[in-house]
């Protein structure tokens, strides 16, 4: 099957034309001096964002953080353009005809019996009609750079796991937990900032794998008590502020009541 690629939308090259005319000498002062790393960041941020809305369930929030993804993925293509490095349309020419190349059971006649036999096709083309190899740097393979640390933990320990390296049940990771925080308090106790940074580490990672072993997700998990802790910290300032006090006029055993407040209100009490 010949699938064909569709042509640009009429409103994909109006938020074109807005871009360029940003970037162009009548433009924004500010648009006309973004590089590709500024938006880069910015596009890591707008990332996070759309997952924020897709687990806030809202179509009208998830259709506004997808613009707001679509418009820095845009600002980058357009950026490579006037470097004559590629086009939009370049872009979506390659990636489409890479999707279609990669789902011969889609587009052509390749048959395949479950997901298992798709995902090693997909690899097997990835590594041999493309020429890139499916995992670098061995066996546990190569992330990006940008990757928050945490994910990149739980998907190294997941990968290890697969060939057996890993505990047979949970108390054992709480062991090793329980062993890296003796270490940690040695470190503190002991003053040298490298120790205490590398055993600090080796605890987090340790808790990664408790995460993956227990199937939780670490940087979502952390994500939310951060979350949280925003929120209850916001119930402080909120409630001073109301009382025209500041927090650095309070008290740290005011501050601690009406965080025991906060929770009360959530009918939490940890």
């Amino acid at each position: 099957m010949n699938a064909k690629i569709p042509p640009l939308s009429g409103e994909i090259t109006d938020l074109l034309t807005i871009i360029r005319t940003l970037r162009g000498p009548e433009g924004c002062l500010w648009d006309r001096k973004q590089a590709k790393e500024d938006i880069g960041r910015y596009l890591i941020e707008e990332a996070w964002e759309v997952i924020d809305a897709v687990n806030g369930g809202k179509a009208d929030h998830l259709k506004e953080e997808l613009g707001d993804l679509l418009f820095q993925i845009l600002f980058l293509t357009v950026l490579s353009e006037e470097r004559d490095e590629f086009t939009l349309s370049d872009l979506i020419t390659a990636v489409s005809e890479k999707m279609i190349r990669r789902h011969p059971h889609v587009f052509d006649d390749t048959a395949v019996k479950d997901v298992e036999e798709i995902k090693n096709n997909w690899a097997y083309i990835k590594e041999h009609v493309e020429k890139k190899p499916v995992r670098k740097e061995g066996y546990l393979g190569k992330y990006p750079l940008s990757m928050p640390a945490l994910a990149k933990a739980q998907k190294i320990s997941d990968r290890a796991a697969r060939v057996g390296f890993d505990w047979e049940t949970a108390s054992g990771v709480l062991e090793k937990i329980d062993e890296e925080i003796k270490e940690m308090k040695e470190a503190v106790d002991g003053g040298e900032k490298e120790c205490i940074e590398e055993e600090i580490g080796d605890l987090l990672f340790s808790i990664v794998n408790l995460c993956r072993f227990t199937g939780i997700d670490a940087e979502q998990s952390l994500r939310k008590t951060t979350n949280k802790f925003e929120r209850r910290f916001g119930y402080i300032e909120k409630t001073l502020a109301n009382r025209h006090e500041t927090l650095l006029e309070t008290s740290p055993e005011e501050m601690n009541r009406l965080w025991n407040e906060a929770k009360e209100k959530e009918g939490k009490t940890e």
